[in-house]
């Protein structure tokens, strides 16, 4: 997969995560899971390219695992608004999949980048 797409995706990812924030309720759990999730799923797409431009492997390395992080915690504040029951499943799903294949396609990458490093 290349940047480009790991691009647009990562920014899909963040515009869909905008979009769910804005719906939820205006109760206080909804809006702070709500911020946290805005905060970590919209860095997604900002870290990846940040690591895009890397300075150098150890760089893309650092940065990557950044990436995985915030798209890993992501999935875990979706997990909270399905099973706090405040958003049905059904409506996540998508979204927590896609979460999902973007954190095992990033640590994919951080693997394959410290192994070539390493050489």
């Amino acid at each position: 997969m290349g940047y480009d797409n790991l691009k647009n995706r990562t920014k899909s990812f963040a515009l869909r995560i905008i979009k769910l924030v804005e719906s939820l309720p205006n109760k206080p759990t909804a809006q702070v899971i709500g911020k946290q999730l805005l905060h970590c799923g919209t860095s997604v797409g900002a870290n990846y390219r940040a690591s895009c431009r890397a300075k150098s492997p150890a760089d893309f390395i650092a940065k990557i695992a950044i990436v995985v992080e915030e798209t890993n915690e992501s999935l875990f504040w979706m997990e909270l608004l399905v099973e706090s029951g405040i958003v049905k499943e059904e409506l996540l799903k998508d979204l927590m999949k896609e979460a999902d294949e973007l954190t095992a396609i990033f640590i994919s990458s951080s693997k394959t980048a410290k192994e070539n490093n390493k050489k």
